[in-house]
Parts: C-alpha cells; structure tokens; sequence
C-alpha cells in the first residue's frame, strides 16, 4: 500500500497544536553553579485561528528549571522579548506586532505561592488579515531578563509560534450527494456535515455503502481557504481500511458546492470516489 504524507494546516478544533525540538543545549554546565532558568516549558508551537476580524488569546507557560529552581523561594519577575528572526531565513517571516499579534504582559512575575510558574498571553490578530498567506509569519521570543534571585538566570532558548491564519469555513450543514465510484457505480442520498474543529468537517457518509456504516461517521475532511483535503484515516473510524485524499477537493465559492476525491483502501484493491456535495 502506497504510503501518503499530508501537511494540514488546521487542526483543528478552536484550540491548537504543538511540538517540541530536541536543542543540543543543555543545563549540565549549571550543576556546578546551583544557577536556576527561567523560560518557556516548549520551544515551537503554532496557533491557528479564522481570519474573520476578531483577535484571539493563546497562552503559553513560563516556569523555573534546573537544579536547584524547587529551593527558590523569592518571587521571580521575568520580561519576554521578540527576537528578529535571521536574515538567511527565507522560508518563513516575522510577525509584525500590532498586525499579527499583541503581547499585554510582557512582564511577569512568577510567584512562589504558585510554583514559579506563570503564563504569557500572545493576542493572536485575524483583522485586516487576506487569507490565504503565502506564508505563515513566525513570532521568535525569549526571556530577556529574570530578577528577584541572584541564582536565577533568563534561559537564552527560545519559543517560536508559527500564526497560521484561516479563510473563513462555513460548510455545516444539509446536502444532496453524488458521489461515483472509480468503476462508475454512483449513488445518491442526502446528509448532513457537521463542523468538528476550525475548518475541519466530518460526512455521515463514506464510500458507496447506503445505509451508511457508521451512522455517526463517515470520514474527516479540511477546508483551507476553499481547498478540500481528506486526512489519513480509518475507514469509518470504525475499520482498518484506510482512507485518504488522493487529490486535492474544492469548494466552489459562487455556489457552494463542494467536490472531494478519496481512496479507500481494500486488499484486493484500492476504489476512488468522487463525491459532489450540493448545498440544500
């Protein structure tokens, strides 16, 4: 079986993903010293959000590490810092604040009552925003300075949150199908699409089967600025057949009607589907 590889940018639900980077940095030199750091609990994050003029908060951990940070027993304050992001990075580019993002509380105090743990809260900005971005902007920070203990020093590694911004998705609701398998068999019925995250939808339907195979589940589907993507993923979320978008969907803006194409995978052989949803 042909392995895929998908790259989705929302995950959705109205929340968001992580992921942490191993750095060859470590604090082994510190255990001499009795030296504290005060930084951030993860190095890469990225937050998504629909672009629709509204401004979203995500919040992110600040706390004491290293071997002696359990005996620090006075109040920390701590001030965060965006860093510019390198000149031969070509990939990516900065966030600009006020256009992307606000940071309220640059300055923190991370209290002892409260295990030196504290949270810096990044707005996230959608207004003015044009979706699709041909490039996600990146926000670089770190903490500048740590004060309030002389064995307490600003960790120097960094946090970088990638803003993926989102067109606006509105695709729940009740549809009319067609959807043709690879052979030419076609069936018709009528669903309902239901919203599970930002712009990621789940059918009731999958494949030919009528009645459905499972009455909650047909399968997941993305919609990225009217670009439909299905996920790997079980069939029916009930199966071990796989199911994944073979070739990219659309959503006709104009209309409404959205086209997904996607493979089921059988042993004696995969099938394709094209399924035509019409707004009712």
């Amino acid at each position: 079986m042909k392995k895929l590889k998908y790259i989705i940018l929302f995950i959705l639900s109205i929340g968001f993903f992580n992921s942490c980077l191993i750095d060859d940095k470590t604090d082994l030199n510190l255990n001499s010293e009795g030296e504290s750091l005060a930084g951030f609990s993860t190095n890469v994050i990225a937050i998504a959000a629909i672009s629709d003029g509204e401004e979203y908060d995500f919040n992110f951990k600040v706390h004491l590490t290293g071997p002696k940070s359990l005996t620090v027993s006075n109040n920390i304050e701590v001030t965060v810092l965006a860093v510019p992001l390198p000149d031969t990075d070509t990939s990516t580019f900065a966030a600009i604040e006020g256009v992307h993002y606000r940071i309220d509380n640059p300055t923190m105090t991370l209290s002892a009552d409260n295990n030196h743990l504290a949270e810096l809260t990044v707005t996230m900005i959608t207004e003015d925003i044009e979706t699709p971005l041909e490039k996600s902007p990146v926000l670089t920070l770190k903490i500048s300075g740590a004060s309030g203990d002389n064995n307490v020093l600003a960790n120097e590694k960094t946090i970088e949150i990638t803003f993926n911004y989102a067109c606006p998705s509105f695709l729940a609701g009740d549809y009319s199908v067609e959807t043709t398998r690879g052979d030419g068999l076609i069936r018709h019925w009528t669903e309902t699409i239901t919203e599970i995250g930002i712009g990621e939808y789940v059918t009731e339907y999958v494949g030919a089967w009528d009645p459905p195979l499972n009455p909650d589940w047909g399968f997941i589907f993305t919609d990225v600025c009217n670009v439909i993507s299905v996920p790997l993923q079980d069939l029916a979320d009930m199966y071990s057949n796989e199911v994944w978008g073979h070739a990219e969907g659309e959503v006709n803006p104009d209309t409404g009607v959205i086209t997904i194409l996607y493979t089921i995978w059988f042993a004696a052989g995969n099938s394709t589907f094209t399924s035509v949803y019409t707004p009712l």
